[in-house]
């Protein structure tokens, strides 16, 4: 049986994503990870869905009953390991293996039947938010309430699929759906108001037939109360904005932090910066 949330403590919340961002941050200097940046901008949000929202039981990963989660930017792997091993999907020590030959652990989330917790392999930008609206239709074929939850990245709304996607899970009226979208105005190569006229992007969920809200994507409580709020019927989208490389100054707001990686010297300074004893 998928397991209950208790009432989340939002200061405990806090403390452990800057700890997650600190073992996000050291893994990428021992593992030469990249897509940091990228990392440390989610990491609120899915402490939020892990700890608040998500009914899935990690001694029971494949139960019947459990909520989906998809990390449709599969590029934030490193956060999603994280959370995955302190929420005891599996031992923390699986993660020492990070970035070996063989290892599960690398850029992207390996396929479902190798890693507890993971339930697509995604990377390809636009592919796992189509899957979470699938499992949500069969969901409803078979007369099951699990509830489906995407993260986004904004760049990847610049995928057809995702429009196409957002059409029909509003005719389908999925209301057992909820995406959020890391909006941290970066991809890969620039701006993402540069490379593509995602602005108004609430507006435009809302125009495609979805329930959407505007959130601080770093303030917990309020990405949790827009998790929480009543349903509408409707699809759920929420429009986290963020900051790329969050939580360490000399990171945030940085492009160059998407496939950069930090030094011994960096890994310390940013862990100072988080409050994590170095």
């Amino acid at each position: 049986m998928a397991s209950a949330i208790d009432a989340p403590n939002p200061a405990r919340l806090r403390e452990l994503a800057a700890e997650i961002r600190a073992r996000i941050i050291e893994t990428s200097h021992k593992t030469q990870t990249p897509h940091l940046g990228s990392c440390l901008s989610c990491v609120d949000i899915l402490v939020a869905i892990y700890y608040g929202v998500l009914r899935i039981d990690p001694a029971q990963p494949r139960a019947a009953d459990r909520d989906r989660f998809i990390l449709s930017k599969g590029h934030g792997a490193p956060a999603l390991f994280q959370v995955l091993a302190l929420k005891g999907f599996y031992p923390e020590s699986m993660l020492d293996t990070y970035g070996e030959d063989g290892s599960l652990f690398a850029e992207h989330p390996p396929t479902p039947d190798k890693l507890a917790g993971i339930e697509a392999a995604t990377g390809s930008l636009g592919h796992g938010f189509p899957m979470g609206l699938g499992m949500a239709l069969a969901a409803r074929i078979r007369g099951e309430d699990y509830h489906v939850y995407a993260l986004l990245s904004d760049g990847e709304c610049n995928e057809g699929s995702i429009w196409e996607g957002a059409m029909f899970a509003a005719a389908q009226k999925l209301d057992r759906v909820t995406i959020v979208v890391d909006f941290n105005k970066w991809q890969a190569t620039g701006r993402s108001a540069e490379v593509m006229a995602l602005d108004p992007l609430a507006e435009k969920w809302r125009a495609f037939g979805w329930d959407a809200v505007e959130v601080d994507g770093h303030d917990v409580e309020a990405v949790l109360g827009a998790l929480t709020r009543p349903h509408s019927g409707k699809p759920r989208a929420i429009i986290a904005h963020t900051v790329k490389g969050k939580g360490v100054s000399f990171m945030e707001d940085d492009n160059n932090w998407h496939y950069r990686i930090p030094s011994a010297d960096e890994v310390v300074a940013a862990k100072r910066e988080l409050g994590v004893a170095a």
